[in-house]
């Protein structure tokens, strides 16, 4: 893992040929676009390389998972918007990227939930506060959202409690609603959060999240929304409940995926990665979303080294990489591109961005989408 990529321009080309092809038939005409509004006839092939994907939204910008950051992420012309499920108590899927939600509630100002603060065990990690599972929808509409990390984005605490919790049954219909309103499908990206521990309390996440996909039309194998999972037996229960594109998520080298801690399975990301892993992936899923490090590692100083063959060898066996993710504050970036003492100034992220463009990547989560696609832009000559 450590050899240089040489990059794929030849796949490169082609996908750029499909994207261009896909426009050019794109001007049918108002109805097939309305259509297209609805959540119907997307295509993987359809997104531009290098996808942009905001990450929660925008939110560099705005407090995460809330209807204002996915608006905004939108309207900076992020490719794709992404939630992150978890239930609650009575069974609905709610946009957190935690169900622990002290950090990005004001649950704590409720005296009435007091008595709901808890100490629990998450995938092998304690944690003490508040959770979605042991609220009902009702109860977690009285809470506002709150920016989650205010000492990186003061500025965002801004707009603390102007948002409430969306469900993603909501953020489906305001998709679809944008979509109409633009011509074209919005692309949403479901990552499915703990779902082995969710299940062991009878919240399993994917049967709930596959019904709302058929109700709303997003359960082809051409829907304009990609599914993600940290837990490979989540991204399999999905194919088999739903055709909707499907992508394993990986973390570092050493970690092992929690289902797999469960199951027995010695199998840590290393072993995912190698061609085998890769071609087993390749067996279930279309794609991988690896951490940047796994495609560019860095050194002891956190600076950047030579890319590994995880792009080469990914491509190799049909899988597309959207690796995470692209941020502009000094202390997200790697020590190459960071500039000034401020941890959370504004570093060169788009020179960090060519370096992982650079690998041949087939699109980025990011903080900031607008950054992301000014420097996709960079990349592509425009």
């Amino acid at each position: 893992m450590t050899e240089r990529v040489t990059g794929t321009p030849g796949r490169r080309a082609l996908l750029g040929a499909a994207v261009l092809s896909t426009a050019a038939l794109g001007l049918a005409g108002t109805a097939q676009a309305a259509e297209r509004g609805r959540g119907g006839h997307g295509s993987l092939r359809d997104l531009p390389v290098p996808t942009v994907i905001g990450h929660r939204g925008a939110s560099g910008y705005r407090p995460e998972h809330t209807l204002g950051s996915y608006q905004l992420a939108l309207d900076l012309g992020a490719h794709i918007v992404e939630q992150d499920l978890v239930p609650t108590k009575d069974g609905h899927l709610v946009c957190r990227h935690e169900n622990d939600i002290t950090g990005t509630t004001d649950v704590a100002d409720h005296p009435e939930f007091a008595g709901r603060k808890a100490t629990k065990k998450i995938d092998g990690v304690s944690y003490t506060g508040w959770f979605t599972e042991d609220f009902t929808l009702a109860e977690l509409r009285t809470l506002r959202a709150k920016e989650r990390i205010p000492g990186n984005r003061p500025d965002n605490t801004l707009y603390d409690g102007r948002w409430t919790i969306p469900t993603f049954e909501e953020v489906l219909r305001w998709a679809d609603q944008e979509g109409r309103k633009r011509g074209k499908p919005v692309w949403l990206y479901v990552e499915t959060k703990h779902p082995t521990y969710f299940r062991s309390l009878g919240l399993g996440l994917e049967e709930p999240l596959a019904r709302l996909l058929r109700r709303f039309g997003r359960d082809r194998k051409n829907s304009p929304l990609i599914l993600q999972s940290f837990e490979p037996g989540s991204v399999q229960r999905l194919a088999r409940l739903v055709d909707t594109p499907r992508i394993v998520l990986l973390s570092g080298p050493t970690t092992r995926p929690w289902d797999f801690v469960e199951s027995g399975d010695p199998r840590t990301v290393a072993d995912l990665v190698t061609p085998a892993g890769l071609k087993w992936i390749a067996s279930y899923a279309q794609g991988i979303g690896p951490t940047l490090d796994l495609v560019i590692p860095k050194d002891a100083s956190g600076r950047l080294t030579r890319p590994t063959t995880l792009v080469k060898d990914a491509h190799a066996r049909g899988l597309l990489l959207h690796p995470y993710t692209l941020r502009n504050e000094n202390s997200f970036l790697p020590a190459d591109f960071r500039r000034g003492t401020d941890p959370n100034a504004y570093g060169d992220v788009f020179g960090g961005a060519a370096a992982y463009f650079a690998t041949g990547i087939d699109g980025i989560f990011s903080d900031q989408p607008d950054t992301a696609l000014l420097a996709a832009a960079d990349f592509n000559g425009r």
